[in-house]
């Protein structure tokens, strides 16, 4: 979530406990029948910070942000005046012809770049070859509601007739899942989450569930959106919920920081290879990493706020380590929503203490977001891969700007400079507007 306004609670609720931790941590790991085991095999990313995942993962951990003013329009007349953009990104350099890539919306573009460099590092340089056991889940906030918008702009202005026949295809939001599923001949299962800041997570946790129930053995998954635009700025603007340090980009996200003062814009796209492990093992292919478990739910409290006593982060963390099998001493890192607004981080810290109790403290806990933003149905994807890369590398990025501590925000947040650590089992949190979240288990894979 990022909102703090409206009809939200007073920042100083999120400090109380409603559960004591001990009860929180009764669902221990009990005997089970094996189940399909799903790996990452391959991973794509275009992001603020680099289009492939090493180098997005390289910045990160230098500590650098990819925040900066706003040059996809012009942003004077608006409170906030900074995003974290893609800069020089070219869709032909990712094989789609030009005069297809007008028939498509920046998010679309998005995904087509990162899954091809996905399915690349994944062993599939020729893409999947009609296959039918191998599927498509995305994620995304808007989809090509930017597009929308402009196009309304273009009816009002000079009629109907100067609309483009393909104007249906560029705007709906399933639009990314279908030509990702085009370009690379991926025959099986298809689908789109839209489910706002939760949409990568939901849609990477969602594909490994589809290939351990037997639908696939392929799934390309992760997230994608593009809405850094006039009509997105005025709607959060009004809501007060985006940074206003105009004035110093690279310092206006400071998740967990005293002084945040909401959340900046990013946009981008992630996009991981899972596969059934013995359909990896059996080709070959290098595994990254294992995804373990993943859960969703609900806050059922309020369209933008989260809920005071953190239920529904506190509950999808809990059934996400349940669903894993694992527990909650057994994580080794934590990878935040960690938006910058007030009200997340307080209430994001204190689920996290009530899954952990003390073991909260011994556990590194960041926010990618502090580097490029909110890329809404994006954010949870571009995390994933971050886990991925902690997991590969026994390395934690830092949170940039936190600089003066917050007492409702008390755990390691490993401030601006990055650090060995041995990390075995990774979490990614996402939390949607609308509540719904959703927690991501991920391993290094045995």
């Amino acid at each position: 979530m990022i909102s703090d306004t409206l009809t939200a609670p007073p920042v100083e609720i999120l400090t109380a406990q409603r559960w004591q931790p001990q009860e929180l941590m009764q669902r221990q790991p009990v005997a089970r029948a094996p189940r399909t085991r799903v790996v990452v095999t391959g991973m794509g990313a275009i992001t603020p910070l680099g289009h492939t995942p090493d180098e997005f993962w390289q910045n990160l951990l230098a500590g650098k942000s990819g925040v900066g003013p706003v040059t996809l329009f012009d942003a004077s007349r608006y409170k906030t005046r900074i995003a974290a953009e893609v800069k020089g990104f070219d869709a032909a350099r990712y094989g789609v012809d030009p005069k297809d890539a007008r028939r498509m919306g920046r998010a679309t573009l998005f995904a087509i770049a990162a899954s091809k460099d996905a399915l690349r590092d994944a062993g599939f340089p020729e893409g999947l070859q009609e296959n039918e056991r191998a599927g498509v889940l995305l994620g995304t906030a808007l989809g090509g509601f930017v597009e929308a918008i402009e196009a309304h702009n273009l009816f009002l202005q000079k009629g109907p007739d100067r609309l483009s026949p393909f104007l249906a295809a560029v705007i709906l939001p399933n639009m990314p899942s279908f030509y990702v599923a085009y370009y690379f001949r991926a025959r099986g299962y298809n689908s789109t989450v839209v489910t706002a800041c939760a949409a990568g997570t939901h849609a990477i946790g969602a594909a490994a569930e589809i290939i351990r129930r037997g639908d696939a053995d392929i799934m390309l998954a992760g997230g994608t959106d593009a809405v850094i635009s006039e009509i997105v700025f005025a709607a959060f603007g009004v809501m007060r919920a985006m940074s206003t340090r105009n004035d110093e980009p690279t310092r206006a996200s400071r998740p967990f920081d005293k002084d945040r003062d909401g959340f900046v814009i990013g946009e981008g796209a992630a996009v991981v290879v899972l596969e059934k492990l013995e359909h990896a093992l059996a080709r070959g292919a290098k595994i990254y990493a294992e995804v373990l478990g993943y859960a969703t739910n609900s806050d059922a409290y309020h369209f933008a706020a989260p809920d005071p006593q953190a239920i529904g982060a506190t509950n999808v963390m809990r059934d996400a380590l349940h669903n894993a099998n694992i527990a909650p001493e057994q994580v080794d890192y934590i990878n935040t929503h960690g938006t910058s607004t007030p009200l997340n981080d307080a209430g994001e810290t204190l689920a996290i203490k009530n899954v952990f109790g003390k073991h909260a403290y011994t556990i590194p806990v960041n926010s990618t977001k502090s580097m490029i933003g909110h890329a809404m149905g994006a954010a949870g994807a571009f995390e994933a891969v971050v886990c991925v890369m902690t997991l590969r590398d026994q390395m934690v990025h830092p949170t940039v700007n936190y600089e003066t501590p917050d007492p409702a925000c008390d755990l390691d947040y490993v401030p601006n400079v990055a650090r060995a650590a041995k990390v075995n089992i990774a979490i990614s949190n996402s939390f949607g507007l609308g509540g719904q979240n959703a927690c991501l288990v991920l391993a290094k894979y045995q």
